[in-house]
């Protein structure tokens, strides 16, 4: 339930923000945020929630954790009224909008915090409430940057005894209503109470563990089949010994173990030589052996995974601040494909040196463009499409060979020649880079480059993939 009318009115006269000034703004999660208030040597923290069904404003003295990365709104206002001066604070009527005056310097501002239950939003206005921008963009309501906000006609019909104010008697001896709305919202309030949070992180805990426990429970049973493959070797090595059995018409091979003494059965071609026969259990064996190896790295990276789920969940459950908690929750909830990147194409990091990969025209354009720097490494493949890859430069450092070989082995496999398993690169730094002239987009021409021949390595290429995938949490 959000605040009424009345509510809001006790709020503003206990905050008394007139003469206040805005020492820093931190927003927290999309629909809050939190104004950092000082007036005659008093600081305050003044919360503004907009979600739906907790819709407020009041004093906190809870810590406002920062937000992963800043966020729009938040760093537009900071550039605007940071420092500014609340000359007027009231609630337009009975409406549940507060307008704030702001001056600062030679400039004013109207703010507008809107505390609608379903409709929520924040308005920065000139004098002339020209919207600069707002918290939520509504292009129906017409409250976007560039709109007009119209303040609400007085409504006659609306009675202000007709909105009680709660008392909240439940909380016990609290000193202020603010410290009241504080409590009571952070306890109870549906969209951010910590109940509510802890419930949804209990669901989203669950679901998430069960998927992952499955998935390390399928990579064990397969390592427990793939355990047998030294019995492979040992059958195409009884092939070898009891060869001339094979009569040319039956499907098996019954001979003695020599480990055990017992008879043993073994399937065969019966058309094919002992030597062909033991050959292709050799190859299972082989086989089996190479992927034993890298089940291995699956498993550990799964295991991993299960236990950075576990230090998630077990971090939520101790965190007592509602806000923290949302925020853990949304880092952790939102999809990975909704999260925005900070460049294009993939990224690995490998003993702190920093590698990335364009895998088409537009990512090599851009991360070009604007992701790397003259000292930064640049490796492609000779006479061959494909993608960039940039190895980012770090003072004081020669990239090791090993480094290079990781980079080397991403830029064969992200180009034409992956299907051949082999190719020539050439790598330069990217100062050493010239644009086309009227090429396609990307083209480059290097020089003083250097020529490296790569062979794909498919473990080199697993661990990288391991790593990318661990980084980000998949």
């Amino acid at each position: 339930m959000s605040l009424n009318c009345n509510e809001i009115n006790l709020i503003l006269s206990e905050l008394d923000l007139e003469g206040s000034f805005i020492q820093d703004i931190i927003q927290p999660g999309y629909d809050s945020i939190a104004f950092y208030t000082y007036k005659n040597g008093s600081a305050k923290t003044v919360l503004v929630c907009t979600a739906a069904g907790a819709s407020r404003i009041n004093e906190t003295r809870r810590r406002i954790p920062k937000n992963e990365k800043p966020l729009r709104f938040m760093e537009f206002l900071k550039s605007k009224i940071r420092g500014a001066k609340i000359t007027s604070c009231r609630q337009i009527r009975l409406e549940r909008i507060v307008k704030l005056e702001l001056s600062h310097g030679d400039e004013n501002f109207i703010m507008y915090i809107r505390l609608w239950s379903n409709a929520g939003n924040i308005i920065l206005c000139d004098t002339q409430n020209n919207i600069l921008d707002t918290m939520f963009r509504r292009p129906a309501k017409n409250e976007v940057t560039g709109g007009l906000f119209v303040e609400p006609e007085e409504n006659p019909d609306k009675v202000q005894k007709e909105f009680p104010v709660r008392d909240f008697s439940e909380l016990g001896e609290l000193k202020s209503f603010n410290e009241k709305v504080d409590v009571w919202y952070s306890e109870h309030a549906a969209a951010l109470s910590r109940e509510s949070l802890l419930e949804k992180a209990e669901k989203w805990y669950t679901a998430r563990h069960s998927r992952q426990l499955n998935a390390l429970e399928r990579l064990r049973a397969k390592r427990e089949s793939f355990s047998l493959s030294a019995q492979k070797k040992h059958q195409g090595d009884l092939i070898l010994a009891f060869g001339h059995l094979i009569d040319g018409k039956s499907e098996f091979l019954e001979c003695e173990d020599c480990e055990t003494g017992n008879t043993v059965r073994i399937k065969i071609d019966p058309k094919k030589s002992a030597h062909e026969n033991a050959a292709v259990y050799y190859d299972l064996y082989k086989k089996e052996a190479s992927g034993f190896e890298e089940l291995e790295s699956e498993i550990a990276l799964a295991e991993k995974k299960l236990s950075a789920l576990e230090k998630a969940y077990n971090d939520i459950l101790t965190e007592k601040n509602p806000v923290r908690i949302e925020q853990l929750l949304r880092k952790d909830t939102t999809p990975k494909q909704q999260q925005k990147k900070t460049h294009p194409g993939l990224d690995y990091t490998v003993n702190g040196w920093y590698i990335l990969v364009g895998r088409d025209a537009n990512e090599n354009d851009e991360l070009l463009r604007h992701h790397v720097k003259g000292s930064d490494m640049w490796l492609h493949t000779r006479d061959c499409p494909g993608g960039y890859i940039f190895i980012k430069y770090r003072a004081g450092k020669t990239v090791p060979l090993d480094i290079l070989l990781d980079a080397g082995n991403l830029a064969v496999y992200y180009s034409k020649a992956r299907a051949a398993r082999k190719a020539d690169l050439y790598y330069t730094q990217v100062k050493n880079l010239r644009r086309a002239k009227n090429g396609p987009k990307g083209l480059v021409l290097p020089s003083h480059e250097k020529n490296i021949t790569i062979e794909l390595d498919e473990k080199r290429l697993k661990r990288l993939d391991s790593l990318r995938q661990e980084a980000e949490g998949i």
